[in-house]
């Protein structure tokens, strides 16, 4: 079992990966360019952070929701997608205020950035371990931006990034989408068997020897007490019977 209570699906979802990177670059980025000057009393680090934190949390909560509930998971997926698309919407700001406009995606530096691709997972069974191992190693691969001492660089990077992640989580939720409308969850699955069964129980059985409609009742002496079995409504004229599934009572003698 994993350190976090479930599968760990998640540790293999390249958006969990990126998004993980995301949280780590915006964690560092508001500690080096957020001061008492442009941030005296810390909303915008709060802000931000959490925003990172979101994105990242609730992409993992989602796939873990995955085997209860198909709705819970598309929720959550879609709560990590707005998440990071308000963090966006604070690097794009950032940068407004500085006079300054995102790159565009043709020039060179955005095409370097997004030229960077992550490696697929290789863990052993050492999970948790692995995973926190593979995330490092990919995030390496963007070191020359998130690690940078200009804000401008390190903003632009994170907001392709982030593009990047929700690109990923969009796909996930059509993914979701299509198979919830083909399946549902565990949850939906799982009221269609209680339902079915209930339809089951609520057929009623006409009596083999006179045809009119049976009544369930419960063996009150005999061998068979306690056990129910169907009667015929037209008893005691009649005393057809049937068993029901669990056994019942074979002779009306012993059955009434």
């Amino acid at each position: 079992m994993s350190l976090f209570g479930g599968t760990g699906g998640y540790f293999w979802l390249d958006s969990w990966i990126m998004a993980n990177i995301v949280q780590l670059g915006t964690q560092r980025f508001c500690k080096r360019f957020l001061n008492r000057t442009n941030d005296p009393c810390g909303r915008q680090y709060d802000q931000m952070t959490q925003a990172a934190r979101s994105g990242c949390a609730n992409s993992a909560e989602g796939s873990a929701r995955r085997a209860t509930s198909k709705e819970t998971e598309m929720r959550l997926t879609d709560v990590a997608r707005s998440s990071l698309a308000e963090l966006a919407g604070d690097y794009l700001n950032g940068l407004l205020q500085q006079g300054k406009v995102p790159w565009g995606k043709e020039t060179a530096a955005a095409r370097a950035v997004y030229a960077v691709r992550l490696d697929p997972p290789a863990y052993g069974e050492d999970a948790v371990h692995d995973a926190c191992a593979h995330i490092l190693a990919q995030k390496k691969k963007f070191a020359g931006w998130l690690e940078s001492e200009s804000d401008e660089s390190m903003a632009n990077a994170l907001l392709i990034l982030i593009a990047r992640v929700i690109h990923m989580l969009n796909h996930q939720l059509e993914a979701q989408g299509e198979t919830f409308k083909e399946e549902g969850g565990f949850r939906e699955r799982l009221t269609g068997i209680r339902l079915e069964a209930r339809a089951k129980q609520d057929v009623v059985p006409v009596c083999p020897e006179c045809g009119k409609p049976m009544a369930r009742r419960t063996a009150k002496s005999g061998k068979n007490a306690g056990r129910g079995f169907w009667g015929c409504t037209g008893y005691p004229a009649c005393k057809g019977v049937r068993e029901v599934e669990g056994g019942a009572a074979k002779e009306s003698n012993e059955s009434r």
